[in-house]
């Protein structure tokens, strides 16, 4: 059997000192409409922390190896793959998994010409995060022009692309929230927002409602779950659409957290949604993607839209971008090059 090297996690689950290059990893095969990927970089998403701790629910047609964007190029073609890709292409590319290796077998409806504007790094922090941005705007949230938008955790990767798609696509006003002055700053100047609040010093609903004339928010995305329910509630519109990607202050309601009013729901007519791309099938995830090809790639390719970095590491070094990504102080992508 071929092998290859992957990062691998040494019994399976554990902390960041569990993470390795693993140089017996089994080399991916393809069939069907899959094309095998020579790996040149990989973005790091929030969830490779939780699928190496085992508190992330894989899909079915996820592996063991972390990682659901990257940037490389075609090594070999599948007999039912599209047309449109050929031995050699440079790709950008979204996975279920196992992108943190030398290779992988991925489909082609999931695969993205790279633009020769953007570099391979620039790439790699595309996929996941992007089509995570257009899915909670249009799918969920049905954001229209016209429509105002608020975006939690303001300077995280998905939160930077949905600025940046909410102000080009004709948004009313876009706000955002971020756990500091410089993350809040850093969304007016450099993503467009109208107005940024940082969560721990200011009652960032008041002042969304203040800043609206009291009506609120047509959209709102979600990160943070418990500690920003309550807030969402008072800072949505009427027939507002609350969307919830993750909860990252936990899975319940603590003690010290804002008490939401529920009648809201009710006076407001709201409607709150989870989702995940993750777990969705190859055809909507294939949809998202000739979605974002069609209406940001050209912004990619003329510089409107900006695929912000805020550190590339050489794959040996997982352990310390994993260390990035848990410290919460990032304003972009991680993104790691496969030496």
């Amino acid at each position: 059997m071929a092998t290859m090297r992957a990062i691998d996690i040494k019994g399976g689950t554990g902390g960041i000192d569990a993470l390795y290059i693993n140089d017996q990893t089994p080399k991916p095969q393809v069939d069907h409409a899959k094309a095998l990927i020579k790996v040149k970089c990989f973005g790091l998403n929030r969830m490779d922390l939780l699928q190496r701790e085992g508190k992330y629910p894989l899909p079915p047609q996820a592996g063991k190896i972390l990682g659901v964007e990257f940037s490389g190029t075609i090594e070999e073609l599948a007999s039912e793959s599209e047309r449109g890709f050929k031995k050699g292409d440079a790709v950008l590319g979204l996975a279920y998994g196992g992108a943190y290796a030398e290779y992988i077998a991925v489909s082609t409806h999931m695969l993205i010409h790279k633009p020769d504007e953007l570099s391979w790094e620039q790439c790699a922090g595309i996929p996941e995060t992007w089509i995570t941005a257009l899915q909670a705007m249009y799918l969920i949230g049905e954001f229209a022009e016209g429509k105002s938008i608020l975006w939690h955790a303001g300077a995280s990767a998905v939160s930077i692309a949905g600025q940046q798609l909410s102000v080009a696509n004709g948004a009313s006003a876009v706000f955002a929230t971020a756990r500091s002055d410089h993350k809040a700053e850093f969304c007016v100047k450099e993503l467009g927002a109208k107005a940024a609040y940082n969560t721990e010093t200011t009652d960032w609903a008041a002042e969304v409602l203040k800043a609206t004339s009291g009506k609120g928010v047509d959209i709102i995305v979600d990160y943070i779950g418990p500690q920003t329910f309550a807030g969402n509630l008072s800072a949505a519109a009427r027939d507002g659409r609350i969307v919830n990607l993750a909860s990252l202050s936990g899975p319940t309601f603590k003690p010290g957290m804002p008490e939401p009013n529920l009648q809201q729901f009710v006076a407001k007519r709201l409607r709150f949604e989870g989702s995940s791309l993750r777990s969705r099938d190859e055809q909507y995830q294939g949809k998202l993607r000739d979605q974002l090809v069609d209406h940001a790639l050209p912004k990619f390719k003329d510089g409107s839209f900006k695929v912000l970095i805020e550190k590339v590491f050489d794959w040996k070094d997982i352990q310390d971008a994993h260390r990035l990504m848990e410290s919460n102080k990032t304003k972009g992508k991680i993104i790691c090059t496969v030496s």
